[in-house]
């Protein structure tokens, strides 16, 4: 799943200089959680869905979150804010047979991948935050790099698996998402503005769903 829902464009443009980080950073992981709270629901609705269906419900936020790269009014208002949560659903809709499988046969994978989760995302927001360098150049490689590991995961998934390379792509897709949210938090404290609180929440919030597939493709059975 990839992260480059970034608006790229308002990279290099000048910022105003009254600006609340607090209250930033506050707005942005409301929104985070409220997203996760979404998928959350999806997965509990989706997990007696088909196959078939809970692939065409993922493909569908997946084309959500494609289009929030290419259309702007997406990544802040009340409606980037809906879109935000309507593929957080989808999401978890499509992940949910799945993720009900595991808990069935492995829950313990489960509960490993949320506790790591949880401590690389605090671990690398921490660093971000207080790290003086400014990453905001890191931002387009590390989203091209999910991008391309995320394809390439795809492609195995519908024209067959990746065999030894799957937990190869896992520790990219891990790595690069962790670096993401380093790079996020840093953006925050250095750049953002109450314009950018949308997007950097879609960005986030992707970033803690590659994290954690990837664990738990890493940690099960």
């Amino acid at each position: 799943m990839s992260d480059s829902a970034y608006n790229t464009s308002t990279w290099d443009e000048a910022r105003p200089d009254a600006r609340s980080v607090p209250q930033i950073l506050g707005q942005v992981m409301f929104l985070v959680a409220v997203a996760i709270g979404f998928m959350v629901a999806g997965t509990v609705f989706g997990r007696e869905l088909t196959e078939s269906t809970a692939r065409i419900c993922f493909f569908a936020g997946m084309g959500m979150l494609v289009a929030t790269w290419f259309i702007s009014r997406l990544r802040y208002g009340a409606l980037g804010i809906g879109w935000l949560c309507g593929f957080a659903v989808l999401f978890g809709m499509g992940l949910g047979p799945a993720l009900n499988y595991v808990a069935q046969t492995d829950p313990g994978a489960i509960t490993t991948a949320v506790g790591i989760t949880a401590l690389t995302v605090l671990g690398m927001a921490a660093i971000g935050f207080m790290l003086e360098k400014d990453t905001v150049r890191w931002m387009r490689p590390l989203s091209f790099v999910v991008l391309g590991a995320v394809v390439v995961s795809l492609a195995g998934l519908i024209f067959g698996g990746l065999g030894a390379l799957s937990p190869v792509i896992s520790i990219v897709i891990l790595a690069a998402s962790a670096l993401l949210i380093l790079v996020d938090f840093n953006y925050i404290r250095k750049h953002a503005t109450e314009n950018d609180v949308v997007w950097l929440a879609t960005g986030i919030f992707v970033s803690i769903v590659n994290i954690f597939l990837s664990l738990l493709n890493l940690t099960s059975d």
